[in-house]
């Protein structure tokens, strides 16, 4: 094959209406929305249709997200991207903090430090991010999340800062 010679893949993508989800922010806990989300009662965000998450475990404190590592994650050197690693790690450690908090208040993430351990590809498989609260205030919560491939071997690792703030009144 020569350098203008390629092998094709395609890939259709559709999502779901980001309202469905979020006329239901505030009006629920956090808890409560996450889990009508993995029980298929309302529509992920778009984002997990679009980095190809397959699902999500939750309780209170503690959320994993999982994603098959595939070839259209990849960047030139044959890996997956880190700005996909980093959506994982954003992901788990945010719907964390969301987890434990009541009805009426939100939160975004502040910040996100992220240590890439080893390098990610398909051959990794079945991608577990699982985010934990490390402290959580009133206005700020800290959340870790650890990337691990299907054998439990840790791939990234990050800590993000959420500011939590109440939501405007409906």
């Amino acid at each position: 094959m020569t350098g203008t010679q390629q092998a094709s893949r395609s890939r259709t993508f559709s999502w779901s209406d980001p309202a469905l989800t979020a006329a239901r922010v505030g009006s629920t806990s956090g808890l409560e929305m996450l889990r009508a989300m993995r029980d298929g009662e309302i529509p992920p965000p778009p984002i997990l249709q679009l980095v190809g998450g397959t699902g999500f475990e939750v309780e209170e404190g503690r959320v994993a997200v999982l994603m098959p590592a595939q070839e259209f994650h990849y960047n030139p050197l044959g890996t997956v991207h880190g700005g996909i690693i980093a959506t994982l790690l954003d992901t788990a450690a945010g719907c964390t903090v969301h987890s434990t908090l009541p009805a009426g208040v939100g939160y975004t993430s502040l910040d996100l430090m992220t240590r890439f351990i080893k390098p990610v590809t398909v051959a990794s498989g079945l991608l577990r991010c699982e985010g934990a609260i490390i402290n959580r205030g009133r206005r700020t919560a800290v959340a870790e999340s650890r990337l691990l491939d299907e054998r439990g071997t840790l791939l990234a690792h990050a800590t993000s800062t959420c500011l939590i703030f109440d939501l405007p009144a409906a």
